[in-house]
């Protein structure tokens, strides 16, 4: 099947546009408001469902204006239900991931915005896949109404909630695929009807340090909290675990992610994956430390979650404790992030990689082929 650009889709159109666009189709342009309303505040795309709306007009709707874009293809539960992955089939039979994660005060969701990606960090399952293509917004958006709507039908353990997070730490990084992800922001910061209404500070998006792309973002004005995958201080290791590095160096990306602050008024986050004996050394913490010490930051310190066969893994607990020690001693904000979803194979494109593999099997093994 070939890899290509996803129909054109209702939230593909940013608000302002969508009755002009609907006219298009020779409806009225109240229309579009109805369709919004069902998209995104009631998470329903099954126009057949809709009885406000004229029966000779749904099929139109279903194939040109809100074309099935993700399919599901099979989810994984752990941690008692309260973490579920997701596996998305595309309209061109690309995969990827989003993972639902309840907790007792709140929802949120994981979502992906390219299907691999083209970082090439060789710690990362998904940047070691490569990148396939760049999502569209509204495949993007998707993934977030399926998980409001999961929430708000109570699919998760614990009754209904309101969808309230939202993380860019899928599949893929966001500002390489930057007006795709403009507009899916807008579709989820918008309020209802316009979009899912949710708040831009409760939406974290996540970047291995694109410089121009923050510079970028700061000009939107949505103020998203950013995050930062640095994963070392030192540029010399940086150029090898996030080679990016090489174009723009820790100083610079941290001086944007100052920018960014700012203009928010927010503090930053910075990501930062420990790896026994790679990254977790003691003077690598110091440097940290003193990188950070007088920034706006917090740092997310993240046990590795080992990808089959991989030679890295997650740093000793003993080394994990003195890491947070030594940025504490600085005053630096530190948490070590929850490690949900380890055993449903949770860095993101393990459970993507394992259906492709058993897909081609199908192919190879196939009396057809």
């Amino acid at each position: 099947m070939s890899k290509g650009k996803a129909p054109e889709h209702f939230s593909d159109i940013p608000a302002e546009q969508r009755r002009e666009w609907v006219q298009g189709f020779d409806l009225p342009a109240f229309r579009a408001n109805q369709i919004a309303t069902h998209y995104f505040t009631h998470y329903n795309d099954d126009p057949d469902s809709w009885s406000d709306f004229p029966a000779s007009a749904r099929e139109l709707v279903k194939s040109k204006i809100l074309a099935k874009l993700i399919t599901l293809v099979r989810s994984i539960s752990c941690d008692g239900g309260t973490t579920r992955k997701d596996l998305w089939r595309l309209h061109d039979g690309v995969l990827v991931e989003s993972v639902l994660m309840k907790y007792p005060d709140r929802a949120t969701v994981c979502i992906s915005s390219q299907a691999g990606c083209g970082m090439n960090c060789p710690f990362c399952a998904t940047g070691q896949a490569g990148l396939t293509r760049n999502l569209s917004a509204a495949e993007i958006t998707a993934q977030v109404v399926a998980a409001s709507g999961a929430c708000a039908r109570g699919e998760m353990p614990g009754g209904p909630i309101r969808l309230s997070n939202i993380v860019f730490m899928g599949m893929g990084e966001p500002l390489a695929n930057y007006n795709a992800v403009i507009q899916s922001l807008r579709n989820i910061t918008s309020p209802q009807p316009d979009g899912l209404g949710i708040g831009a500070r409760s939406v974290t998006l996540s970047t291995v340090g694109l410089v121009t792309g923050i510079e970028k973002l700061i000009e939107e004005q949505i103020p998203v909290t950013l995050a930062v995958s640095l994963h070392t201080p030192d540029d010399e290791l940086r150029d090898t675990l996030v080679p990016i590095n090489t174009r723009w160096k820790v100083k610079e990306v941290l001086a944007a992610a100052d920018k960014y602050s700012d203009m928010t008024g927010r503090r930053y986050s910075i990501e930062y994956a420990l790896i026994k004996d790679v990254n977790d050394q003691a003077w690598r913490a110091d440097l940290l430390g003193r990188l950070l010490k007088n920034r706006n930051a917090h740092v997310n310190l993240i046990p590795l979650n080992p990808t089959p066969g991989s030679k890295w893994t997650a740093s000793r607990k003993e080394d994990e404790r003195a890491f947070v020690r030594t940025l504490e001693n600085y005053g630096v904000p530190v948490t070590v992030r929850d490690t949900r979803g380890r055993e449903i194979d949770g860095a993101c494109g393990q459970l993507a990689a394992a259906e492709k593999i058993k897909d081609d099997t199908l192919m190879i093994t196939s009396p057809n082929n």
